[in-house]
C-alpha cells in the first residue's frame, strides 16, 4: 500500500467522477502546445515508485507555469489511462497569457496563466458546443503569486493618468 492511502479506499479522478454520474460527457485534456507530453503517445519512464525516470523527450519550456513539468506525472498518466478524453486542446503560451489578464480586465478574475489556459482551452470547446451546452472549466489557482511573471510584465507599477483620475473617485484615497 502507498504512503497516505487507507485500504479499502477507491481513489477516482475527477474526469471518472463525472463520466459516472453523466455518462455522455466530453473530457477536455488541454496542455502547452510547446510540451505536447500526452499528445506525444510517448509515457513518461518511471522507477518502481512511479516516478519519472528523467524528463520526458516532448518537453520543451513554456509558460503556463503549474502545467505539465518535464515529465507525465504518474496519477494523471493513470487517471488518462482509466478514464481518457474526448478532445484535445494545444494552448499556445501567449494565447493563455492573453486570455489571464482579458479575465482580469474585463470578469475581475485574477488568475494565473494555468487559469488562462484552462479558460482558453474552455472557449475553444464552446466554439465548437452544440447550443444549450454546459461546460466546466476550474480555474485552480490566483494570480498574486505570479506578478513577477511575464504574465505581467505589460504592466507598469506605477499608475498611468487614467488610473490616477479613477483613483480620485473613490473620496478616501487621493494622491
Amino acid at each position: 500500500m502507498r504512503p497516505g492511502l487507507r485500504q479499502g479506499w477507491h481513489l477516482v479522478g475527477a474526469g471518472q467522477a463525472l463520466k459516472e454520474k453523466r455518462p455522455g460527457i466530453k473530457i477536455c485534456l488541454g496542455e502547452p502546445a510547446d510540451a505536447p507530453l500526452v499528445q506525444s503517445g510517448t509515457k513518461s519512464e518511471r522507477n518502481d515508485d512511479g516516478s519519472a525516470t528523467g524528463p520526458h523527450p516532448a518537453f520543451k519550456p513554456h509558460p503556463v507555469q503549474g502545467w505539465t513539468p518535464d515529465f507525465i506525472p504518474f496519477i494523471a498518466e493513470k487517471g488518462i489511462a482509466a478514464t481518457g478524453y474526448d478532445e484535445y486542446v494545444p494552448i499556445p503560451g501567449d494565447a493563455a497569457i492573453r486570455m489571464s489578464q482579458m479575465l482580469a480586465k474585463t470578469q475581475g478574475i485574477f488568475t494565473g496563466i494555468s487559469g488562462g489556459a484552462s479558460m482558453y482551452a474552455a472557449v475553444e470547446m464552446a466554439k465548437k458546443a452544440p447550443e444549450g451546452s454546459v461546460l466546466v472549466a476550474m480555474l485552480a489557482d490566483t494570480g498574486e503569486r505570479y506578478l513577477s511573471t511575464p504574465l505581467f510584465a505589460s504592466i507598469s507599477v506605477d499608475m498611468n493618468d487614467e488610473e490616477v483620475e479613477i483613483s480620485k473617485s473613490t473620496p478616501s484615497f487621493h494622491l
